[in-house]
């Protein structure tokens, strides 16, 4: 039996998987099974930060391994210091509470909210339409896409949807007294990589601080020097007073975090939340590594690399346009999506879908000449 034919009768069937088993990987190229090569532009859904089996990373990550692997956060361990010393310190914030996802660190987020409002009977939170947090029952209810509120319901209430660049309806929610917090992303993933207005993100940080309500940003997929700048919200001028990451935190391991201000640094205090294997000293390792490594100079080589894709891509037949920041963009294409994607990978490329655009992820380190022989790939079948 085959791996394709393995996973179709031994895995829950809750992936449209491409018809591809891949074997091995380097950088930002993938073997499958058959011996075929292809180029990445999805990163693992922007989790490979510097591509498959970068060699820092593995040696960071296999020191730590032959160190000490997983203990729990009944004890302190060196690795999770450090990040969370690295984290607040590149970010001028206070506090980090790790998880293993962009979910979890949500819950995290959204758990940070209610607490903070409850003196005070607030515990309404805001989220955008177009908007994604993650799959647990509360991350859904807060996704503000009604497709993902099919099949499993009830959810948990308490929270209001916006529509993206209204400023009348975000001053009307944050002024209302019921609202404890709002948790919006910079740059809508799974929404279609839609790029939020910078006057609009200034508005909400505005009329949270005037209404003493939380300003929080899910940095799940914008994070980590993604979109040029190690976080998302630093393109914008405001500080948040929590934020959320994963994805490509730790380079290829599972680590989720939320990251807390000095605002909301005491709202959770022992017992209120917890995690087994949040903050793994081998995870945390990896992410150091990562962290260290996304310099000024590696930020600007991807706003560079993000240019390049625009230049090439903007008059290329087939585009209609491109949205974005960084290595973080979405195509509208004259073709279907889904038929690019799937003809992409017969050509030797990986690409992602984001709602009916094209979006593409590669690795922050990606060469220019992988880049120019994807985007040829690309244009191809355009």
């Amino acid at each position: 039996m085959n791996t394709k034919q393995a996973d179709f009768f031994y895995v829950a069937n809750t992936y449209g998987r491409f018809d591809v088993a891949l074997q091995q990987g380097s950088g930002a190229g993938y073997v499958d099974e058959d011996g075929k090569a292809y180029i990445d532009f999805g990163s693992g859904i922007a989790v490979n930060t510097f591509g498959s089996c970068d060699p820092e990373w593995v040696v960071a990550v296999t020191a730590q391994l032959n160190t000490m692997g997983h203990t729990s956060n009944l004890y302190y361990s060196a690795p999770q210091a450090r990040l969370a010393q690295m984290l607040c310190e590149k970010t001028g914030m206070k506090k980090v509470f790790f998880g293993n996802s962009g979910a979890e660190a949500n819950e995290c987020a959204l758990k940070i909210a209610r607490k903070y409002g409850e003196s005070t009977g607030r515990s309404t939170i805001v989220t955008l339409k177009s908007s994604f947090h993650g799959r647990t029952i509360a991350t859904l209810a807060a996704t503000g896409q009604d497709k993902f509120h099919e099949h499993f319901g009830p959810f948990p209430g308490g929270f209001e949807y916006i529509t993206p660049g209204d400023e009348d309806e975000l001053t009307a929610a944050l002024t209302s007294g019921q609202v404890c917090g709002i948790l919006m992303e910079m740059v809508q993933g799974e929404g279609g990589v839609n790029v939020l207005d910078k006057s609009y993100v200034q508005l909400a940080a505005k009329l949270c601080r005037e209404n003493d309500v939380l300003f929080m940003v899910d940095e799940v997929q914008t994070g980590n020097g993604r979109t040029g700048k190690l976080f998302g919200f630093m393109h914008y001028d405001v500080q948040p007073d929590v934020f959320t990451t994963a994805k490509g935190l730790a380079g290829g391991l599972p680590m989720g975090a939320c990251v807390i201000g000095e605002k909301a640094e005491n709202v959770l205090g022992k017992g209120d939340h917890g995690s087994t294997f949040g903050g793994n000293p081998i995870c945390a390792a990896g992410a150091v590594n990562v962290l260290s490594r996304l310099t000024d100079e590696m930020l600007e080589e991807v706003t560079a690399k993000g240019e390049y894709i625009r230049q090439e891509l903007e008059n290329a037949p087939g585009v209609n346009g491109i949205t974005g920041l960084g290595l973080m963009l979405g195509i509208s294409t004259e073709k279907p999506n889904t038929q690019i994607a799937a003809d992409c990978l017969r050509s030797g490329l990986l690409v992602l879908t984001a709602k009916d655009k094209v979006r593409l992820l590669p690795p922050l380190n990606i060469s220019f000449e992988a880049l120019k022989q994807g985007i040829a790939i690309l244009k191809e079948n355009l």
